[in-house]
């Protein structure tokens, strides 16, 4: 899915309007060396909104964990956060370490950013509690830290393909049915963060709270691989973990992980181009073989151990809108190379799927056809070769797409889904109603196939479909109809 304006345009405001940055610093008190210390910083503020951040030093015994709190008093709300999990109730906000920053050793200070809105005044939080102990005062009892049990829900299934039908150790049949959270893909090539919305225990558990059996990723290959012109914070190692602990919640909740290349490196100005810029800002018409089959080794080899995690590796590859040749097109999605109209060198599917199994994982794969994963008329005739046998097609439909008739789906669906798995990785319309996916969940049921909603963002659904209006699952009238199927399945 293209995604509606909201994504460009937040960042392109932001940017515009921010202005010097604002030091608000809370030093430590005189006296005896606190238990710990906090510095508050506003490093940007503009009309309504503004960016922050907090550095935390401890003082106390090695922590396992730690946990910052802090008031603000100016009725400010926090809308994004990197770094830390952040969450407000009220006044009150929470920034807890992230599994890759969860210890903090005596003298080890952690520092952590967020995005707010304020409106009349903007005044600094006068008191932080780290672990339930002021800080910026003299040492006092500390309180112990607090613990997480893992979410309830079972483990995600490992999955193989048999034939048609995806299935699982015990060779039941597993069908994909969820939900798309976005956010992976744009916030950090944006420099807005990592995830847009949250996506901590409770947000996961709410998209597990429509039934839904499967969360599909979009990632960006240029924050995942830390490539030099992405903010160093929401790049590499730090996007990396991200994404690792953001699978890890959507497995404990027993879903399972589509992790998948959405926005990718290489200029492309031909039809159809979604923006003229070489990095990973827009979805390009096929990845690109400097960085795609990096990004695959990469991510196999970090999932490669978890066979619950699914690889679809290309959003929605177009060549043929580069060419008038459906031959070439075909010929380019599978093979890569220099391809018509395309002015970069390009990483076919088989390229991608040579990767993932050059790194050793032997993970089901999802590769979608032509026309944004719309065209799978000769998905059967060009499909690579995999050495594993974990093959599946990838088919995205919309109500505006060319092939989003019973009529379509039967003459060019149907045959795939003989021969291999079909999961329909995006559905969605852009109506604000569930007439259409209603009949794609309908044709997709009868013949015991996936399918996954775009998308878990609490967008504007009528410029880009949106299932929620709220992080706690609060469905837009487009994502009622989802849910209340989700939920009619699994009851």
């Amino acid at each position: 899915m293209r995604h509606p304006p909201r994504s460009v345009l937040l960042a392109t405001a932001g940017a515009a309007a921010l202005v010097a940055s604002v030091i608000v610093p809370v030093v430590a008190a005189r006296g005896a060396t606190p238990a710990c210390t906090v510095e508050y910083t506003v490093t940007g503020q503009w009309d309504g909104g503004f960016q922050g951040s907090v550095k935390v030093t401890n003082h106390q015994a090695a922590l396992s964990g730690w946990r910052l709190t802090f008031d603000f008093a100016g009725g400010q709300e926090v809308t994004q956060g990197w770094n830390a999990k952040w969450s407000q109730s009220g006044a009150t906000v929470t920034a807890a370490g992230e599994a890759w920053n969860g210890a903090l050793g005596t003298d080890a200070s952690v520092s952590a950013g967020f995005l707010a809105s304020w409106s009349g005044s903007n005044p600094a939080p006068a008191v932080f509690k780290l672990n339930g102990t002021t800080c910026n005062t003299e040492s006092g009892p500390t309180t112990p830290p607090p613990t997480t049990p893992p979410p309830s829900g079972g483990a995600a299934p490992a999955l193989h393909v048999s034939g048609g039908k995806l299935v699982d150790a015990d060779g039941r049949t597993r069908r994909l049915l969820g939900v798309n959270r976005s956010g992976g893909e744009f916030m950090c090539v944006q420099g807005r963060g990592i995830w847009d919305g949250p996506v901590d225990d409770a947000a996961v558990k709410a998209i597990a709270d429509w039934k839904a059996g499967t969360v599909r990723i979009p990632l960006n290959e240029e924050c995942w691989l830390g490539l030099p012109h992405i903010e160093p914070e929401y790049a590499g190692a730090h996007y990396i973990d991200a994404v690792k602990d953001l699978v890890a919640r959507v497995e404990a909740h027993g879903m399972t992980p589509v992790l998948e290349l959405h926005w990718s490196h290489g200029q492309y100005t031909g039809n159809s181009a979604g923006c003229s810029d070489v990095h990973a800002t827009c979805q390009k018409p096929m990845p690109d073989m400097q960085y795609s089959p990096s990004f695959w080794a990469s991510v196999a080899s970090t999932f490669k151990g978890d066979r619950a995690a699914v690889f679809d590796l290309f959003n929605e590859p177009y060549p043929d809108r580069a060419t008038a040749s459906a031959t070439d097109a075909w010929t380019c999605w599978r093979d890569g190379g220099a391809c018509p109209g395309i002015p970069y060198e390009v990483a076919g599917m088989q390229d991608l799927v040579d990767a993932v199994r050059g790194a050793g994982a032997e993970n089901v794969v999802l590769a979608g056809g032509l026309a944004y994963s719309n065209d799978l008329s000769r998905w059967l005739t060009y499909r690579p070769t995999d050495p594993a046998g974990n093959l599946a097609a990838a088919y995205h439909v919309y109500n505006f797409n060319a092939c989003a008739a019973e009529s379509c789906w039967d003459s060019t669906l149907a045959p795939v889904a003989a021969q291999v798995p079909l999961v329909a990785g995006e559905m969605g319309e852009n109506t604000c109603s569930h007439g259409f996916v209603d009949r794609v969940m309908k044709w997709f049921d009868d013949r015991n196939l996936s399918y996954l909603g775009w998308t878990w963002n609490t967008w504007d659904c009528s410029s880009g479909p949106s299932l929620i209006s709220a992080y706690d699952g609060t469905p837009t009238a487009y994502g009622a109809g989802l849910r209340d199927h989700l939920r009619a399945l699994n009851p």
